[in-house]
């Protein structure tokens, strides 16, 4: 290894050297262009020892300050606007102390004072201007002209928003003579005028006129790229349409870490998905409300290893906890997101923790050694199907396993607890359903009765599908498209309310912070904001376009009929749930009639018995009881309840 540091070690002696040599040659020559710039021609008549002598002086200062400065560190060819400012102060510096040598010296006999101005201002031209040349060099815009490369394959692309991320994709672009893609122009998403420029492409419209600027470009054009990390939805939605009516791809630029990173031939522009056309823009959050919650919090984070758990975990853990705590019955998922914290944030306190939520003295004894002050409880059983014939197995983690979670909150008087529940709560038709149901009743029940007393907050935050969550349609229709088909749908008029993961846990974190009045009475359950409901068809659909192909030509989409518990659609409010405005735009607060609390817990005590005895039947029963509208047959087509009460939803 040594021998291989040392010619390394050399070259980057000799660099050094050569940059230092190099600074101080344009010192050296600055001095005397500054004094003819001051005296003229007068200059040739001025005394020249004290020119030489001067200008000596001046090297010598220029020197030792440049040398201090270690400007040899700016990469010349990356030259920025920081690395300028630092060249400009390293000039003012040396004119500064060249000014104090020279009067504690000659007291400036014969200089002439304003030289030392201009001379900043020359020096600093000189230093920036010999950088600014290497970096026009290296991107090939010497004389103002780009020069070509290798251009076979290249991309003619019109990128859509004059962003951050189109910026730094043009300058990669720039530096590159056999890059992929060649930046057309820009088309503003915002208030931008058109005609201005960033990097010499030309804004030349905005989205309005798309149309007319694909056909002033359609003998020249591959692609459209969106470089607007916050376009999403409906306006992507409209711009895949254009793009397919004239026969061209629309793409994305991948995240601005990611972007400046990544070298001109590996940057990932990917084609849209489907999260980017069902995915709704950035809701405002209160971030300082979620670091005054979380910050110099010790955490515990159930499920830590499942979809939504693994994204608290993650979104907790940037907020700078004392401590998190991951409590997962899968050891791969839970080693895996332990992992991950572990490169993230390789300082932060952490424990990852093997156990089951359905285990009364584990949990007793993991809140006694974690000592938690916030519990996020996203521990559940979900897939629908799958817990229909075994209704017991979804008593025994989401009801038992959550009550386990609360009791313990409760009697080691810890702040605040944080439900995930789900919209198959209400109107529940199927055994995951009610089984939520029945939990969201218990931890509203003691969030009435604690509030009273300023005791621990349970807030219960309920909402829809999540994009890409393990056992969600989206991944299985991506597995089936792999296959090359087919991809099957449940019923032709199936919808569902569908966010991404991020979104939906920051606006779990966002709910936990609320202080509204109507939430601070207790027993109200907090339900985010879910769009439209989405045709499950209709995603199946797009997915086979945005693949490339044909629905039913080259993908086949078979109808299989409604599984065991399933039903059309969901609602995200019951018809009973007094529905209340909250603080923050993206929720709503729903106050279910909640049962006395002992009722609800000698209910969940019978049930938790018969489940543990497997008794099934006896189950479904004693979920009727508790939840008078749960149906305990099969859901069918005609078994769905009345239509949504959400604000968003289609009546």
């Amino acid at each position: 290894m040594a021998s291989k540091d040392l010619p390394s070690s050399g070259a980057s002696w000799q660099r050094t050297s050569i940059i230092f040599l190099f600074d101080v040659a344009l010192a050296a020559i600055s001095f005397p262009i500054s004094l003819y710039l001051r005296l003229g021609d007068g200059l040739f008549a001025y005394d020249l020892d004290l020119v030489v002598t001067s200008t000596g002086v001046f090297t010598l200062v220029a020197a030792a300050v440049i040398f201090q400065s270690k400007l040899h560190r700016i990469p010349w060819r990356y030259i920025s606007v920081d690395d300028a400012m630092l060249l400009g102060r390293t000039a003012l510096i040396i004119n500064i102390v060249f000014l104090v040598v020279m009067f504690l010296t000659v007291r400036l006999d014969g200089i002439p004072r304003s030289s030392v101005v201009i001379d900043t201002m020359v020096l600093t031209a000189l230093l920036i201007g010999a950088r600014l040349s290497v970096r026009l060099w290296y991107e090939k815009q010497i004389g103002l002209m780009r020069i070509s490369g290798d251009r076979t394959n290249v991309q003619s692309v019109l990128l859509i928003g004059a962003t951050d991320e189109a910026e730094a994709f043009i300058r990669k672009m720039a530096r590159d003579p056999n890059a992929r893609y060649q930046v057309l122009g820009i088309v503003e998403t915002g208030a931008r005028p058109v005609g201005s420029r960033i990097r010499g492409v030309k804004i030349v419209g905005n989205v309005d006129s798309l149309p007319d600027i694909i056909h002033a470009y359609r003998n020249l054009l591959s692609s459209l790229v969106l470089a607007d990390p916050d376009l999403r939805g409906e306006p992507v939605r409209e711009l895949l349409d254009t793009a397919r009516n004239h026969n061209l791809k629309l793409d994305r630029l991948p995240q601005m870490s990611l972007l400046t990173k990544a070298s001109t031939q590996r940057i990932d522009i990917r084609p849209v998905d489907v999260e980017d056309l069902l995915s709704r823009p950035q809701a405002e959050l209160n971030r300082d409300a979620m670091g005054d919650l979380i910050g110099k919090k010790r955490v515990l984070v159930t499920g830590a290893g499942g979809s939504i758990g693994a994204e608290l975990v993650r979104q907790v853990a940037s907020f700078g906890p004392s401590h998190l705590s991951l409590l997962d019955n899968s050891e791969f998922n839970l080693y895996e997101i332990d992992r991950q914290l572990g490169e993230k944030h390789p300082t932060l306190s952490r424990s990852a923790i093997i156990g089951n939520v359905r285990d009364t003295e584990h949990v007793e004894r993991v809140f006694s050694q974690e000592r938690p002050e916030i519990v996020f409880h996203a521990a559940a059983l979900k897939h629908v199907p799958m817990l229909e014939p075994q209704p017991s197995q979804a008593v025994l983690t989401n009801v038992l396993g959550t009550k386990n979670i609360a009791d313990a909150t409760v009697q080691h008087g810890i702040d605040t607890m944080v439900m995930i529940s789900t919209d198959k709560a209400t109107h529940p038709v199927n055994a995951m359903g009610a089984s939520k149901r029945i939990a969201e009743t218990y931890c509203q029940s003691l969030d009435i009765d604690a509030r009273k007393n300023n005791q621990t907050r349970f807030v219960t935050v309920r909402f829809g599908n999540v994009l890409g969550s393990a056992g969600s349609v989206i991944p299985l229709f991506e597995k089936q498209l792999r296959q090359g088909g087919p991809i099957t749908v449940t019923h032709e008029d199936m919808t569902r309310y569908f966010m991404t993961i991020r979104e939906a846990v920051e606006l779990v974190l966002q709910a936990a912070t609320l202080r509204d009045d109507t939430i601070d009475e207790g027993g109200a359950i907090l339900v985010l904001d879910m769009g439209k409901p989405v045709k499950i068809l209709d995603m199946a659909n797009e997915m086979i376009k945005l693949a490339g192909l044909t629905p039913n030509e080259d993908i086949k989409i078979d109808i299989t009929g409604l599984r065991p518990g399933e039903r059309l659609y969901e609602d995200l409010f019951d018809d009973a749930e007094e529905l209340l405005p909250t603080s923050h735009a993206a929720m709503m607060a729903a106050r279910p009639r909640v049962a006395d609390r002992a009722f609800v817990e000698k209910g969940i005590s019978a049930m938790v018995e018969a489940a543990g005895k497997g008794d099934d039947s006896e189950v479904r029963k004693l979920m009727g009881r508790l939840i008078p509208d749960f149906k305990s047959a099969d859901a069918k087509v005609d078994q769905n309840p009345s239509p949504a009460h959400s604000p968003n939803a289609t009546e």
